[in-house]
């Protein structure tokens, strides 16, 4: 099995996102604009407020009910309710598609990488670099390899990278992957000069 997660600092909130693939998936799809460990804390806190975390329960929610439950204080986001909403059309999605199961994502039909990645970034919420980041978390942290998975995840599937939270396993690496980030950032912000 693989090892626990450790993104969050946050040990139930890590468990959590270790044990429910769904969890996992949510905490990437909140994973803008807020710092990461925030994101990938935000399905423990549904979970409190839902009394436990479960696809087809946030599926079948009202979703004004569960966009209210998302923007309680503390909200799951920065932007609560417009998550909330992209949270709640995710499970949608995936009770619809996958009748539930999440990790029929990267499992049903033994796909290859460039496959997974393709249904990565059909999900609701999810662009190209998410469904990459989110790929190379699979490959890097879950032990799911599917063959080519590096290559479709580019550069986030790099051996060694400290780009996203693919790559964040402790204290140390988020703060290499903060570094990364603001590196990037100044970089691109000298480039438009």
């Amino acid at each position: 099995m693989p090892k626990k997660l450790n993104l969050t600092g946050d040990a139930d909130a890590d468990e959590l996102l270790s044990e429910d693939p769904f969890a996992l998936l949510t905490g990437m799809l909140l994973d803008q604009q807020v710092a990461m460990e925030v994101a990938f804390a935000g399905p423990k806190k549904i979970a409190e407020r839902m009394g436990g975390f479960s696809v087809s329960k946030i599926a079948e929610s009202d979703l004004d009910e569960f966009v209210e439950l998302c923007v309680r204080k503390p909200a799951i986001h920065r932007y609560g309710g417009s998550m909330g909403r992209r949270v709640h059309a995710l499970a949608q999605y995936v009770v619809e598609h996958y009748d539930g199961r999440t990790e029929a994502i990267w499992t049903e039909g033994d796909p290859d990488g460039k496959e997974v990645l393709k249904r990565l970034k059909a999900l609701p919420g999810y662009g190209d670099q998410k469904a990459r980041i989110f790929l190379a978390l699979l490959g890097k942290q879950r032990g799911v390899e599917p063959a080519g998975w590096r290559e479709a995840a580019g550069a986030y599937g790099e051996e060694g990278s400290r780009r996203s939270i693919a790559d964040v396993v402790d204290e140390q690496t988020l703060q290499e992957v903060r570094s990364w980030k603001k590196e990037q950032k100044a970089a691109a912000k000298a480039a438009k000069g």
